[in-house]
């Protein structure tokens, strides 16, 4: 038993030599401190550029109906309400790759972030449809005579450059801004529309048919402003002093003369002054 006592008060003589060697670790006296490190600073203007992909979506129905109505106005063959007519334009879509730049100003409250933003994108978004539809009238019309018709139409659009104004509020997490926006959005696209009708005439319902004159319709936009919305989400993350990147997924609906919805997803690098 004594030398069992004696071990131990060596024991400790000997631990407590070394600890009176060790460095003074503030965990060694009660833990580390809880204090938390300074936030990042998002105040201020900023700048970067970007690239991505995205693809856009387009529906040409119902595109070319002014036209046809305009081009049928007080024809003899109104009388088989072919202004009304489904000409069979559909949907399509595309996809592009797309760079740009983006910037704007954060006003910061606390964790709380909120500013304006502008982004612009250059890439080839668009799409084509083109349709016809041929119908015989089932009775003699006005003119004592039987009318073989065929609507051919077709549309198009392209966009080339688009840019959006949106304002967004983030939270500020370490040295994460993840952040929603919302805005208008604006392209300069190249619009081009056409309809054709073919009609042909007989005294009787079985033919045989004689063409008459062809009649057309076109219109052409070139660099044509277009506008919409845009909502989305994203995040930023600051790498060092006032350089951040940035990930982002954009969706824009444009509502004028071809209704079209284009999707995009981001990266890029910026500098907050």
């Amino acid at each position: 038993m004594r030398r069992f006592l004696l071990a131990a008060m060596m024991m400790g003589a000997v631990t407590a030599a070394h600890a009176a060697d060790l460095p003074d670790f503030p965990a060694l006296r009660g833990g580390f401190s809880d204090a938390p490190s300074a936030p990042v600073n998002w105040r201020g203007f900023y700048i970067g550029g970007q690239g991505g992909y995205g693809s856009s979506d387009e529906n040409f129905s119902g595109t070319n109906a002014n036209m046809l109505a305009a081009l049928l106005d007080h024809n003899v063959i109104q009388q088989m309400d072919v202004s009304n007519w489904n000409l069979g334009l559909g949907k399509a879509s595309q996809r592009s790759a797309a760079y740009g730049a983006f910037a704007g100003y954060n006003w910061q409250y606390d964790d709380v972030v909120v500013g304006i933003d502008a982004s612009y994108m250059h890439g080839k978004f668009g799409g084509s449809s083109t349709a016809s539809k041929e119908l015989v009238s089932g009775t003699a019309l006005t003119d004592t005579l039987f009318h073989d018709v065929r609507v051919d139409s077709s549309a198009a659009i392209q966009i080339n450059d688009m840019a959006t104004i949106r304002g967004r509020a983030g939270y500020a997490w370490g040295c994460f801004l993840p952040y929603i926006f919302g805005g208008v959005a604006f392209g300069n696209a190249d619009i081009s529309r056409s309809v054709t009708v073919h009609d042909a005439v007989s005294t009787t319902i079985s033919g045989p048919f004689t063409p008459l004159a062809t009649l057309n319709a076109n219109d052409v936009q070139h660099n044509h402003l277009i506008y919409g919305y845009t909502g989305g989400l994203g995040f930023d993350v600051n790498i060092t002093g006032g350089l951040f990147m940035r990930a982002e997924w954009e969706y824009v609906r444009f509502t004028s003369t071809v209704d079209t919805t284009i999707n995009t997803v981001r990266a890029g690098l910026g500098y907050k002054f």
